[in-house]
């Protein structure tokens, strides 16, 4: 029998709370505070939990940080998983179906395996640490970045380390911003795995991102697919002043980083 590879595993793992999150869609759920304008719900406990089970059942020996349940697992071995069970629990809580599901494998320093899962689409994108797929109906489909619909989602959310030189909501006002892209405000991670596809053009956050249970699978996602990925000033992911620019082509991401730029002088 051909052991299951982690990919493979991150794909089952994001599935497997996909399922939940979608069955508990548009139920009066519990919520759980944790932050000024932040709260788990039901449905994102026990996403995460079905995700923990799928995970260390079949790697016992590995850690996983998940967004609700903190650390657990053994982790003797630098193999550590990202959970994070419902991205846009706001959305989600509002019966919007704009969410994610996100599972990555962090190995030493670097993402070697990931997924991100649409609950609703049913689609969920993958990678090995090499090359990024798409699996709809268990058929693989590999992803092509495309600056072509212009789409540039930037993430308004609160932190905002890097206030006053930089602070995302400048960008839309920025006549150049106006001039090339058109934006959108989908509040979920889902958007970063829509710029490997090829359905945005770029994805702009800022925040320290480092082993972050919500950005992992999606730029390991965009990494293996091509795209240009750095922090908000161009140094290399998780470096210099942290955030991040996601660019389906250097074009895209030269004009962003000018306007990133722009707000510190």
């Amino acid at each position: 029998m051909i052991a299951e590879t982690d990919a493979e595993l991150a794909v089952r793992a994001a599935r497997a709370g996909a399922g939940v999150v979608r069955a508990m869609y548009g139920e009066s759920l519990t919520r759980y505070d944790k932050s000024a304008g932040d709260f788990a719900t039901a449905a994102d406990l026990e996403a995460e939990k079905v995700i923990l089970d799928v995970l260390l059942t079949a790697r016992p020996d590995d850690a996983v940080t998940g967004e609700e349940s903190g650390r657990t697992g053994a982790g003797g071995t630098g193999r550590m998983w990202l959970v994070d069970p419902l991205c846009g629990t706001l959305n989600y809580a509002a019966r919007s179906m704009l969410v994610a599901v996100n599972v990555a494998l962090r190995v030493g320093t670097g993402v070697t395996a990931a997924a991100s899962a649409d609950p609703f689409s049913g689609e969920v994108f993958w990678t090995d640490g090499e090359r990024a797929h798409v699996r709809r109906d268990d058929v693989d489909e590999e992803l092509r970045p495309s600056p072509l619909s212009r789409l540039v989602d930037v993430n308004l959310d609160p932190p905002f380390p890097n206030e006053p030189g930089f602070r995302a909501v400048r960008l839309l006002a920025d006549p150049e911003f106006v001039a090339l892209f058109r934006p959108r405000v989908v509040s979920t991670t889902l958007a970063v795995a829509w710029v490997a596809a090829g359905r945005r053009a770029a994805y702009v956050t800022d925040g320290h991102l480092r082993d972050s249970v919500h950005f992992a699978a999606g730029i390991a996602l965009c990494q293996a697919a091509g795209c240009v990925v750095t922090g908000i000033d161009g140094r290399p992911p998780h470096t210099g002043t942290g955030g991040l620019i996601v660019a389906a082509d250097q074009e895209t991401h030269a004009a962003l980083l000018r306007m990133t730029a722009n707000q510190a002088r």
